[in-house]
């Protein structure tokens, strides 16, 4: 055969090593599209077997204590992907807060204008304001004073320190509620169900000063008492105050405070959908149409045939 390419004439020999270059060529990025290929697959398994694992251990949740009550879930009205928060039950929840929690609780994440336009105007949210007295200063003396708080001023703790916050609760530090729905494994169902859930200890079971019985609460006993009561407070929109509704609608507002981007995140979410979306459809079918006529190519080499002499 060696001998035969050899002695073909100079246009023979062209074809020949064409034909052979076209063929290494052609093995060559199959070669390569193989090994692509086969990267992809493999970071795709990666991807997904990384995903698994971690949804599997986010579903296995370490808890400081085994010996609670299971959570009873509530049809939330934002736990959809295209629903909003209730912000009525927001705005009932935040009059909960003041009257109920801010006694021992404090929102250091949320300011006064962070209300505006979601649960108050800004006329309600500069007379909520003025009525707390925020410690400013120091004065040209050099001493710190009171003043009628504004909308740019944060929500007031009620201690100046955490010891004196630990003292006027026999020892026990009342968290801060700003993220307190982010902090616990299933925030809202636990706050609702650790509000509403205060009952008797079992029979048997001592309890311990300073402490009361809440199945839901990690060993059972909790140093905030019940605090939630039927017709316990006045809503300002007339909404009968049970017990039960005061507990959705705290536990509402506090969803707020550590999600206060929630409902705009949705927002975001669906029109980046509505977007891109149709963008890689068309860059899908561009990319077939320009792509089609190179990946349908075929060389094809006939033999030449020998000339007579």
């Amino acid at each position: 055969m060696t001998s035969t390419i050899l002695c073909r004439t100079s246009r023979q020999n062209h074809q020949v090593l064409v034909y052979i270059l076209r063929n290494a060529s052609s093995s060559s990025t199959q070669t390569s599209v193989r090994w692509k290929r086969l990267a992809y697959q493999l970071g795709g398994g990666l991807l997904t077997t990384g995903a698994l694992g971690y949804a599997w251990a986010y579903s296995q949740a370490v808890h400081a204590s085994g010996n609670k009550a299971h959570l009873v879930p509530l049809p939330w009205s934002f736990r959809g992907p295209f629903d909003s928060l209730d912000h009525g039950s927001v705005r009932r929840g935040f009059e909960v807060y003041k009257q109920v929690c801010a006694a021992c609780h404090s929102l250091k994440f949320v300011a006064y204008r962070h209300l505006v336009g979601v649960t108050h105007t800004e006329e309600e949210a500069k007379t909520i304001a003025a009525q707390d007295q925020i410690t400013d200063g120091p004065d040209d003396q050099g001493n710190m004073f009171q003043r009628p708080g504004k909308l740019t001023d944060y929500l007031p703790s009620p201690y100046p320190n955490d010891k004196a916050a630990k003292a006027g609760n026999a020892g026990a530090l009342p968290p801060d509620l700003s993220l307190i729905s982010l902090g616990r494994e299933d925030g809202c169902n636990y706050i609702f169900n650790l509000l509403t859930g205060y009952q008797d200890p079992p029979a048997g079971v001592k309890g311990e000063p300073n402490l009361h019985y809440n199945p839901y609460f990690s060993g059972g006993w909790i140093a905030m008492a019940k605090q939630l009561y039927d017709d316990q407070l006045e809503y300002s929109d007339g909404t009968k105050a049970t017990e039960a509704q005061l507990a959705k609608d705290v536990t509402e507002f506090l969803k707020w405070t550590a999600e206060r981007d929630h409902d705009e995140r949705k927002k975001l979410a669906i029109k980046a959908v509505l977007i891109f979306v149709p963008l890689v459809v068309i860059s899908y079918h561009w990319k077939r149409v320009k792509w089609a006529s190179l990946k349908s190519r075929k060389i094809a080499f006939y033999r030449p045939k020998p000339k007579d002499h």
